[in-house]
């Protein structure tokens, strides 16, 4: 999977950020468009969880900043709910100019009410998901609270929201009130999939519930317990991609037959399928569900497209140690917030290795370099240190290894 950094212009001429997650190896299953919440931005956890998920599921996905938020130009406070439909409009037309039509539309949160309004003007549209949705328009009034009194008084009003301070002006709520999302929805003609938590403090779940009464079918609902509204915790932000991921393949298959796998008695048994072809030295990689790329560098005959399997050997072993530290602090209760590891590796000949038997050949040689991070006392750091050596990979690496090749047979012509 790749991202591209790539910029658009919205109705009114301003550049409107944006990253588009793309499969490798092969073209996507489909395009999709990812509508962000309310002052959020296309970096929010959610956003960058769901939608890398969704490229490693061949959905290649773009997600912006709408007008005056993250990296995009504009004044957020001359923005109204519909210039958010307008943003996304013109994201859908970006995508039909220079990629493909999106056929699949996400939104989360206000996000999810706004893919709902743009629907009607995007006709490439095949399936929709919204994600913790408002159903009513005023449900962002509710939330302001005393905010929305003054921003009716005033015209508009300084609000905090999420530690930020954003200008909010009464011609967006306004034109909130002026919105009918589910006389919107009955008009659709696509598949639904509502997700919402039932934990959800921010909107309640009762508007997943009129959501999903107001469409037609096809219409599916996953509950996405035990979530926060922002699907803050990564582990649910990803769960909600494959998620996604599985329902909507159901409805942006080709008509006339699912979409094969390239490869599907290899990528159902289990094992990492790597394919080298003729050309360079780009090999294909298949394991557990997700596409990897590998490659050498120019200097060494390659096109430098991805990581040397050199490269992915440091890979496994750097996510083992960091993985081995973080389950043994979290067992002992021990402040560890974040473990770095950093590694090289190199060829030096043996004679360089007091420890090595064999004098006369050249050995691999990795450096690891732990930063732990957190109130750890002395005691702690060196219990850890200790531990880096009993991870799994690095046990794999100094062990006893065998490599059995076998031939498989020629396929019948």
């Amino acid at each position: 999977m790749r991202t591209e950094r790539i910029t658009f212009s919205n109705a009114q001429g301003q550049r409107l950020a944006a990253r588009l997650e793309l499969p490798e190896g092969g073209p996507p299953l489909a395009y999709a468009l990812f509508a962000h919440c309310f002052t959020c931005s296309k970096e929010l956890t959610a956003a960058v969880q769901i939608t890398r998920t969704l490229g490693s599921r061949r959905i290649a996905v773009l997600r912006f900043d709408f007008t005056g938020l993250g990296e995009s130009e504009g004044e957020f406070a001359a923005t109204t709910f519909s210039s958010e439909v307008s943003d996304l409009v013109a994201a859908a037309r970006f995508l039909e100019r220079e990629y493909q039509p999106p056929r699949l539309l996400i939104g989360h949160s206000l996000g999810g009410m706004a893919v709902l309004a743009a629907a009607a003007e995007i006709p490439s549209t095949q399936a929709i998901v919204t994600i913790a949705a408002p159903a009513r328009p005023g449900q962002l009034r509710g939330l302001l609270g005393e905010d929305a009194t003054r921003i009716e008084q005033k015209g508009e009003a300084s609000v905090n929201i999420g530690g930020r301070a954003f200008i909010i002006r009464k011609s967006l709520l306004d034109d909130l009130e002026a919105q009918h999302p589910l006389e919107a929805l009955r008009r659709l003609r696509v598949a639904l999939l509502v997700m919402h938590s039932p934990r959800d403090r921010v909107v309640a779940i009762d508007n997943a519930t009129a959501i999903y009464q107001a469409a037609f079918h096809p219409k599916s609902f996953i509950s996405l317990d035990p979530a926060d509204h922002l699907l803050s915790d990564g582990r649910d932000s990803r769960y909600a991609g494959e998620m996604i991921a599985a329902w909507a393949g159901r409805y942006l298959a080709p008509p006339e037959s699912p979409v094969p796998s390239p490869h599907p008695p290899e990528a159902m048994d289990g094992r990492l399928t790597a394919r080298t072809g003729t050309e360079g030295f780009r090999t294909d990689l298949s394991v557990s569900g997700f596409s990897l790329v590998a490659d050498e560098p120019v200097e060494e005959g390659g096109g430098n497209q991805g990581p040397s399997p050199y490269d992915y050997l440091l890979a496994a072993l750097g996510a083992c140690t960091g993985m081995t530290l973080q389950m043994y602090a979290r067992r002992k209760g021990w402040p560890l917030e974040e473990a770095v590891v950093r590694l090289s590796q190199e060829k030096i000949h043996a004679e360089d290795c007091r420890d090595c038997d064999e004098k006369d050949r050249r050995i691999d040689r990795f450096e690891r370099e732990l930063e732990l991070r957190g109130q750890l006392d002395e005691t702690q750091r060196q219990r850890l240190l200790e531990i880096a050596g009993h991870c799994p990979v690095h046990r794999t690496l100094t062990g006893e290894v065998q490599i059995v090749t076998t031939l498989r047979p020629d396929s019948p012509s």
